[in-house]
């Protein structure tokens, strides 16, 4: 009798509605938990749950009475501390409740790479108040990089410029952080001359790299990823070397979207999701196996074997300009048309201005032309009330 083991997300978004599909392919039970109903992953689960995710006795509640095999955090919002808890009494977290709990926030994750592992990464200052906010940026220079410590798709981070502009980006990083807690991160500007994701998967047999994915931002979210971006032999294994150190530091199995900064010969750490990444949308299009699909095979403790390059992909995702309750996504046949394009309507319930409510995919015997055809798809799909 075929026994099916089951899967519990923390986070039903557009990610983990992938996840779930790919479960589903093998066999595995499903549950999607977020903090609204109908969220994208709910769509297409077994069973749904709306709770607080930072509540501590919600996220056990459900926890307790679901009995999943694997806890599978997917953003980054989540009471991590009762996971390390849950996962002590024998309940399993993807890759691990600490790796959850590090990546919560910016401040664990980056004295972990920087003063433990000694990774290279831009300099930074933490600050708990505006006038320790206002030191630190003047100890690090202008133009700095201010984000709050925890956020998601880039929500609160800005970039700035002068003294001028101090009181504005305390004020956005205090309206985009997911816990209303005062701490930011400072960090230097570097004059990068790109910035890539290197999507990398621990499994039974090994650790693995997908192609690396560059990527342009707006506002600290992805506006456009491209796979595979042109490095030299060097600044490929330079982040290998980084993310393998940050990943096997982490633990557990899984996909960990590292993101890196390229400047000059240089390979600066910036950050890492221990989850399938945003930009990673691109690999449904581009490679054999998908972000998605390597996260799966490799938490239920299948092997990874070669991971190929189907073809050069780009992505493009949509986002709403405004928030709305009803609203619709036309456009989607004439994106269509784009050759070797496809589209994706995530579902979500409501929009808020900027969020990803689908996204175009397209691939090309060239990454140039590939970006070309996703960027033309795009520019077909429309937001309507």
């Amino acid at each position: 009798m075929y026994q099916s083991r089951k899967i519990l997300l923390l986070g039903s978004g557009e990610l983990g509605k992938e996840v779930v599909i790919e479960a589903q392919r093998l066999g595995v039970e499903t549950v999607a938990v977020d903090r609204y109903d109908h969220a994208p992953a709910m769509q297409v689960a077994h069973r749904s749950y709306v709770i607080d995710m930072l509540d501590a006795n919600q996220v056990r509640e459900v926890i307790e009475k679901e009995q999943p095999d694997l806890i599978v955090p997917e953003i980054e919002a989540i009471a991590t501390a009762e996971l390390v808890k849950l996962e002590k009494e024998g309940f399993r977290v993807i890759p691990t409740a600490r790796a959850a709990q590090l990546t919560m926030d910016r401040e664990g994750i980056r004295r972990l790479a920087a003063e433990t592992l000694e990774l290279p990464t831009a300099d930074y200052r933490f600050a708990d108040t505006y006038e320790e906010f206002i030191q630190g940026a003047k100890e690090i220079g202008f133009p700095c990089v201010i984000k709050p410590l925890m956020s998601s798709s880039g929500k609160g981070q800005t970039v700035c410029r002068s003294e001028e502009e101090l009181e504005n980006s305390w004020n956005v990083a205090m309206e985009g952080g997911r816990v209303q807690n005062g701490r930011v991160i400072i960090e230097e500007f570097i004059p990068f001359d790109s910035e890539i994701t290197l999507l990398t998967v621990r499994a039974t047999n090994g650790t693995m790299f997908c192609a690396p994915i560059g990527h342009l931002q707006k506002d600290g979210d992805y506006i456009e990823s491209w796979q595979p971006h042109a490095m030299s032999e060097a600044q490929v294994q330079e982040a290998k070397r980084i993310a393998q150190a940050i990943t096997d530091e982490l633990g557990g199995y899984g996909i960990f979207g590292v993101e890196l900064f390229l400047a000059g010969d240089k390979v600066y750490f910036s950050e890492v999701s221990p989850r399938p990444h945003d930009t990673g949308l691109v690999t449904l299009v581009s490679q054999n196996l998908s972000e998605f699909a390597l996260h799966v095979r490799a938490i239920l403790g299948f092997p990874i074997t070669d991971i190929v390059q189907t073809a050069p992909g780009a992505s493009r995702p949509l986002k709403a300009e405004e928030e709305w309750n009803d609203y619709t996504v036309s456009g989607v046949e004439q994106a269509l048309e784009v050759p070797n394009t496809q589209v994706r309507v995530f579902g979500k319930p409501v929009t808020k201005a900027g969020r990803r409510i689908a996204v175009a995919l397209s691939t090309a015997e060239t990454v140039e032309v590939a970006r070309e055809r996703a960027g033309q798809a795009l520019s077909f799909l429309k937001a309507e009330q």
